[in-house]
């Protein structure tokens, strides 16, 4: 059974994939008349939004789990003028980029990748942060803070083996509150979940026995 729910408009049409949702509820607190929340049946209602307000819904969606595509000919969604990665209070990180994960495809612009080490679904959250009660501020030490000579294009994130998320490519690391934490064209981010400099790896992961591919 596919975990893509579609719904159609007359203007748009809506795509959610139920699998990449953290609950984030941007959707059901923005417009309840469109993503109807505790109901039995259909819950999607596309009709009841202008493409262009479908469009900003699943565009504030952090995760990627809503897509959409627009019967007026107007642009689809594009990548980004900056990349940038929000370390999420005691979550994940979301990612809004032109994102080239390995091994992975149709990846998008926007999805958030676990840093609590417990995910199911790695290199992706899937939630489990929460049962698995793991703290970390998204109030971080800051790093690099050279101004980047290129703000976007390709952003390729590695899961290493073991071992930390390497990322290559323009990127402007972002707290909670909006900080701007580094500003980096290179780095490697602590998946684990037990860095003593989070958001940043450093090494931890070799001396608590952390595995995923």
């Amino acid at each position: 059974m596919s975990d893509v729910e579609m719904a159609r408009s007359n203007d748009a049409e809506v795509q959610f994939h139920g699998k990449r949702c953290i609950h984030a509820r941007n959707c059901v607190l923005g417009r309840p008349d469109v993503f109807v929340p505790n109901v039995e049946g259909e819950w999607i209602h596309p009709e009841a939004a202008t493409a262009e307000e479908v469009a900003e819904l699943a565009h504030s969606c952090p995760s990627g789990a809503i897509q959409y595509a627009r019967f007026d000919g107007v642009e689809q969604e594009s990548a980004p003028v900056v990349n940038t990665m929000r370390v999420r209070e005691n979550g994940p990180y979301a990612f809004h980029a032109e994102l080239v994960i390995e091994g992975q495809s149709d990846v998008g612009f926007r999805r958030v990748l676990c840093r609590c080490g417990a995910s199911q679904n790695k290199p992706f959250c899937d939630g489990t942060h929460h049962a698995a009660g793991f703290k970390a501020t998204g109030e971080a030490n800051t790093g690099e803070m050279a101004a980047l000579t290129v703000r976007n294009g390709p952003l390729r994130i590695t899961p290493t083996r073991n071992g930390s998320l390497k990322v290559e490519g323009s990127l402007e690391i972002v707290s909670g509150t909006g900080t701007t934490l580094a500003k980096t064209s290179k780095t490697f981010l602590c998946r684990c979940g037990h860095s003593s400099n989070k958001p940043f790896c450093d090494g931890t992961h070799a001396k608590v026995g952390f595995v995923a591919d």
